[in-house]
């Protein structure tokens, strides 16, 4: 990901610049635009798309500087039932990267495939994505799911699963690959099953974020060392509009010390101190900024300038944060619906000078410049 401080000059304004001022200039250039790239709806019509990751290398079917985006809901539009991962270029040309069969699955996913917001692709080729699957598209048929792991072709070459992943809703990911196909990977993960349907839409403090730590081969798919739980007692229940609500985006802080969390229903954005190392639970984290401009943030990504994005699930608002909790900026990037941009927003991701986002009341790409 590739981002600035003078994006963040221009978003705190809402204006993007052809040409960048220097921090100490004010921003020149046109009003912020939104552009449409393409469509994420696949041929067998899923829709709303919630992951977006920025392919880092050319490997396989996989071209870097290429947007890899994930469907939650088949074209019936039932939650939890998409399948389909598509990758889309910054000119819009787009293809179907994976279509996977639930009932030929290399290992165990329990209830099957719903790709969720969680999705990474590692610069060794491949793809791991959440799987909260239902069977109606109801939290009452929610599972537990797993990650699925994924070669550079689109194929599902082994699943991670067990108690400590149950409906794996967002990831982020510490690369750790040495350029020769091995190396290791440190996968932070957040989980929303914990109790959720059970409680039939009361709010249950169980929501988790594990970190799944796999060694790189060249010849065979990650392997899993450990899976730690890191953080928990995250607010969570079912509801009726987007089937769940609990920790949801998560971003590695620049400098490694810190995994920023949108806690959704406390409508705050944590810290999770020492992610890499930790090897127990910092329950809930630190509070890094609450209320303000906030409004349910669900997507999470970090600049390389350390400010935290994230996107509102209530208002179609993006909000931008520094690391010390100053909310510096507010642009409304979806307006659709009733109320206005309910819904809307998942995944984004910083490229250059701009933002490109999923947008699932109009399945699209989008990017903000």
């Amino acid at each position: 990901m590739k981002f600035s401080i003078k994006l963040a000059l221009c978003v705190a304004l809402a204006m993007a610049c052809a040409s960048f001022a220097t921090a100490a200039e004010s921003p020149a250039g046109p009003a912020h635009t939104i552009s449409v790239i393409a469509s994420t709806v696949p041929g067998n019509g899923d829709v709303n798309p919630y992951g977006i990751f920025l392919v880092p290398s050319t490997v396989g079917n996989l071209v870097k500087g290429n947007l890899l985006i994930s469907n939650f809901n088949a074209n019936s539009n039932w939650q939890g039932t998409g399948t389909t991962l598509v990758q889309i270029s910054p000119s819009g040309a787009t293809s179907l990267f994976a279509q996977i069969d639930a009932t030929n699955l290399p290992g165990t996913c329990t209830g099957g495939v719903g790709l969720t917001t969680g999705l990474v692709v590692l610069r060794s080729g491949w793809v791991i994505v959440g799987s909260l699957p239902t069977s109606d598209g109801t939290a009452a048929t929610a599972q537990a799911g797993c990650l699925l792991v994924l070669d550079s072709s689109g194929n599902v070459v082994e699943t991670i699963y067990g108690s400590l992943i149950n409906g794996p809703w967002d990831m982020a990911v510490l690369d750790r690959s040495n350029g020769k196909g091995g190396g290791s990977a440190a996968v932070f993960v957040s989980n929303v099953l914990n109790g959720t349907v059970a409680a039939g839409g009361s709010v249950v403090n169980q929501g988790t974020v594990v970190r799944v730590d796999l060694s790189l081969s060249k010849w065979a798919p990650p392997s899993v060392q450990a899976l730690t739980v890191i953080g928990s007692g995250f607010a969570e229940r079912s509801d009726p509009a987007a089937l769940v609500i609990g920790p949801t985006g998560l971003g590695l802080s620049k400098d490694g010390f810190s995994l920023y969390v949108a806690d959704s229903l406390n409508n705050r954005i944590a810290a999770i101190p020492y992610p890499i190392s930790r090897q127990s639970s910092a329950r809930t984290g630190l509070t890094i900024t609450t209320g303000g401009g906030l409004n349910d943030p669900l997507g999470l990504t970090v600049a390389p300038n350390g400010d935290i994005l994230s996107v509102n699930g209530d208002d179609g608002y993006m909000v931008q944060t520094t690391p010390d909790g100053q909310q510096v900026a507010k642009t409304l990037l979806d307006s659709t619906g009733d109320p206005a941009g309910a819904g809307a927003l998942f995944g984004l991701v910083a490229v250059g000078q701009g933002v490109y986002y999923v947008d699932d009341a109009a399945n699209t790409l989008n990017l903000f410049h």
